[in-house]
């Protein structure tokens, strides 16, 4: 009888810690993690977006610097160096890849077709390539897109149009080299500007060497407002300098625009992003493959004005506008 029992403590012992010891052994795994994207997190606004991904993995039992490790790297206006940065992955077999800008995830999306690649926010991403479709993404990339496109670009138009009431010329810094920023001004902005009857200046910006150029033809066109895209955002120092020296409104579609001295954002919630974004990532960790995980849309926007800038340009921002805002800097 002893031996029966002992017989049948042993086999459930067995069965149960098979899974168990498999359990201890992923759970002892240290993940690494290769980052790309634009700028770093520097200033408050960007360090907002960077804890909301991190608070993300830690929600679903993933710590940076415990079982996860993060390597880092941002193409500062350069996107020449994602495909050396993704290299470098490579060296370090990193188990996952995030791109947070459109070139990072095509970078990424070239170079293999093995790791996973989580996109932060990518601005339509089966428009671009980067996936089959929305709902079945195909291959190693899911991720969440931040839907810039021609209802989104409308509300921009209407809310400056509110801020800036004799609106008739608006210059926009978009680079068509990057996907995300080529569809977003042609499928976006220009149909949206044509049905207010708003005329744009285009104003291509591939890198540093272009910030100059694109400076001397506001100053000659003499816009109403200056639209930037995210791949200028390396260069906001010059560039908000600039307009306040001209006494020029700028208005980009993420709010750390109004953050950084812009007049006014209105966009997807990217902290929102951020973390869904992570929820992904631990979601791949855990097992799940990319190719089943269905692309992620906004589902919270914000619109954000800068009053003090406001006041600095001499614009009186309406009450109705001021009503509507998420966040308003003073």
């Amino acid at each position: 009888m002893m031996d029966r029992r002992r017989f049948l403590v042993t086999s459930l012992a067995g069965t149960v810690a098979a899974p168990l010891s498999a359990e201890a052994q992923q759970a002892g795994k240290v993940w690494r993690i290769g980052w790309l994207a634009i700028s770093p997190p520097t200033s408050l606004p960007l360090k907002r977006f960077s804890e909301a991904f991190l608070q993300g993995l830690r929600d679903h039992g993933f710590v940076e610097g415990q079982n996860v490790i993060i390597e880092r790297r941002y193409s500062e206006g350069r996107e020449d160096r994602h495909t050396a940065f993704v290299a470098e992955f490579f060296q370090m077999k990193v188990d996952l890849i995030v791109a947070s800008s459109s070139a990072a995830a095509h970078a990424a999306k070239q170079a293999t077709t093995t790791i996973p690649i989580v996109m932060l926010a990518v601005a339509s991403p089966e428009r671009q390539g980067l996936v089959v479709s929305l709902a079945r993404p195909g291959g190693n990339v899911t991720g969440m897109s931040n839907q810039f496109g021609g209802e989104l670009s409308g509300k921009m138009f209407q809310l400056l149009k509110e801020a800036v009431p004799k609106l008739s010329k608006v210059a926009i810094l978009w680079d068509p080299d990057n996907l995300g920023s080529a569809v977003t001004f042609r499928e976006g902005e220009v149909p949206a500007a044509k049905a207010l009857g708003v005329a744009l200046v285009s104003l291509e910006i591939r890198g540093p060497g272009d910030v100059d150029h694109a400076l001397t033809t506001i100053a000659s066109a003499r816009p109403d407002a200056l639209w930037v895209h995210l791949v200028a955002f390396p260069f906001r120092v010059r560039l908000l300098e600039f307009a306040a020296t001209n006494r020029l409104p700028t208005v980009a579609q993420s709010s750390v625009w109004p953050q950084f001295g812009g007049l006014l954002s209105y966009g997807p919630d990217n902290a929102d992003l951020f973390r869904r974004g992570a929820a992904l990532t631990a979601k791949i960790l855990k097992g799940a493959k990319p190719a089943d995980l269905p692309i992620e849309q906004p589902t919270k926007f914000e619109l954000v004005i800068n009053l003090k800038t406001a006041k600095a340009l001499g614009l009186t921002i309406p009450p109705s506008l001021l009503a509507r805002a998420d966040q308003v800097i003073e």
